[in-house]
């Protein structure tokens, strides 16, 4: 089978492997967080932009630029809380299976 360049394999329902490998990263780091019974100051952000990443992947075809927004205000939330390190790993990891974030712009011109 022949694919054009920048085209993704889609599982056999149709969604994209690397949405599924988001959506199913977010929902376990989701349930880490809501298990994790202390309390800290940025949890509401992480809370929050974990729901965005997921509903950004179920867009079906979420924006680089934004993933890598919402990964890192998860991981400066979360980022000090040893016990959820594992599941944010797993977070940036599928983010990154998105490829890497476009460059930004020529000086001058605003994002």
């Amino acid at each position: 089978m022949l694919r054009s360049v920048g085209q993704r394999r889609v599982t056999g329902e149709g969604v994209d492997p690397r949405v599924a490998e988001l959506r199913s990263a977010v929902s376990r780091l989701r349930r880490e967080l809501a298990a994790h019974r202390v309390e800290f100051t940025d949890r509401g952000i992480a809370e929050d932009e974990l729901a965005a990443l997921d509903a950004m992947a179920l867009s079906g075809a979420p924006e680089v630029r934004r993933l890598r927004r919402s990964l890192l205000l998860v991981a400066g939330s979360v980022g000090s809380v040893s016990a959820l390190a594992e599941g944010l790993a797993d977070v940036r990891r599928a983010v990154e299976l998105f490829g890497p974030p476009p460059p930004p712009p020529p000086a001058g011109q605003g994002a």
